[in-house]
């Protein structure tokens, strides 16, 4: 024994690989998005779709480029530190881990209310956080064992929310009028909604923070990336498209206009399938969460941006147990508080910051290479300037909590620089 610490083994594939993004994008929008953007845009919506996905392009390339340079966990937190220093390395990282724990919590309630819809007695006072502190739990500890029975999982939660949504596609087939027409909205309403078809693609991050437990995370990361972009947008784009065919006028106003759709062309079955397919979408992009986050910690520890405690990888079940263990108490400590919902206002804007510093990375990283790609370089403005102008659009009480997760991850970060940083582990 040579005294290291252990590390995981690599043992997801380009399969599981691929899960990641679909799920971290795939959650809950794409079950109110329809009508929101039918009621704006009209028989637009999927084309509208369509150009949130290339407004995401320049920003997913970024990501592409970058995780084709690393192959050990962490992502943003590699980049950042790569081009600026361990410092942006670690906000870069901080802010993202923040914002999701207290995310994943919101999320896990929404997925109870969906339920709910079904079994009204599961919204009860007590039962109600219970549910939610028990899905964390369920989470964990499957995380816990291994990281192929935690793709597993993922997968069999991926097909519940996925077939229901392609039996819906089939369903617009058969309805009539399927309006996919090019008639332009007027420019004001979709100027109002292009933030919205940004908002649908976050997400996407979660395929890099794992790398250092990927079989080729140097071509499988890229390649997961930028064609799970594709397939999420034209998955949206032909919901959208069955929901207009069927008849969008019966759900517009409704909070759960898919069920309604569904129920049109499908009988209640349908509508039935429709909610668990809800609830199930959300519960696997917090798993999905719960695979990655755990993963970032791991690799901020590796370069003593933690400390090391956050290291320890279980000697028997090959996974990073006490960050595995951290994020779930930490997730289930935020479900069962109130006050929860005001930190998770913070949580895109938190994700800009980690995108910010993955875009201004890369042409920096590649000028010490000897050589910044001049395409790359026109990706990165765009992605600086997409993401800019996307937090523009925050509030206030955004802003306030964001500064508040800044200056506590800061503190954090120095109280563990006292302890001797960990040497990165070579590559494997």
């Amino acid at each position: 024994m040579d005294g290291k610490p252990l590390a995981p083994p690599r043992t997801m594939g380009l399969f599981g690989a691929s899960l990641l993004p679909v799920n971290g994008m795939i959650g809950a929008g794409i079950f109110a998005l329809p009508a929101t953007l039918f009621l704006a845009v009209g028989d637009f919506a999927p084309w509208m779709i369509l150009l949130g996905g290339l407004l995401f392009l320049p920003l997913t390339l970024t990501f592409a480029w970058l995780s084709a340079r690393f192959e050990h966990s962490g992502g943003p937190i590699l980049y950042g530190e790569a081009a600026f220093g361990r410092f942006v390395g670690f906000q870069a990282g901080w802010a993202r881990y923040a914002s999701a724990i207290v995310t994943v919590a919101a999320n896990t309630h929404v997925m109870v209310s969906y339920l709910a819809t079904l079994f009204p007695v599961l919204d009860g006072p007590v039962l109600r956080p219970l549910l939610v502190a028990g899905f964390i739990g369920f989470i964990t500890i499957v995380n816990l064992f291994s990281l192929r029975s935690s793709v597993a999982t993922l997968s069999a939660l991926t097909a519940v929310k996925l077939l229901p949504l392609l039996a819906l596609i089939f369903a617009g087939l058969f309805a009539g009028d399927p309006r996919a027409g090019l008639v332009l909205p007027e420019f004001t309403d979709a100027e109002s909604v292009v933030l919205l078809t940004y908002y649908a693609f976050i997400g996407f991050e979660y395929v890099v923070l794992p790398a250092g437990e990927m079989k080729n995370p140097k071509r499988d990361v890229p390649l997961a990336l930028v064609a799970m972009l594709g397939a999420v947008t034209l998955l949206y784009m032909l919901v959208i498209w069955a929901y207009i065919a069927i008849d969008p006028g019966v759900a517009a106003d409704s909070e759960n206009p898919l069920a309604l759709a569904a129920d049109a062309a499908m009988s209640p079955a349908g509508a039935i399938a429709i909610v668990i397919a809800a609830a199930f979408s959300i519960g696997a992009n917090n798993f999905a969460g719960g695979i990655s986050l755990p993963r970032m910690t791991f690799g901020m520890a590796e370069r003593g941006m933690l400390p090391r405690w956050f290291m320890a990888v279980s000697p028997r079940l090959d996974t990073p147990v006490n960050s595995i263990l951290f994020y779930g108490a930490a997730s289930i400590a935020f479900g069962l508080w109130e006050g929860f919902m005001v930190l998770a206002l913070a949580g895109t804007l938190t994700r800009l910051l980690t995108y910010l510093i993955a875009a201004f990375a890369l042409p920096v990283i590649e000028h010490r290479e000897g050589r910044i790609d001049p395409v790359h370089g026109f990706v990165s403005i765009l992605t600086v300037l997409s993401t800019l102008w996307v937090g523009t659009h925050a509030d206030a009480q955004s802003w306030q909590v964001f500064g508040g997760l800044v200056v506590a991850g800061t503190l954090l970060y120095f109280v563990a620089r006292q302890e001797r940083p960990a040497e990165p582990l070579a590559p494997r």
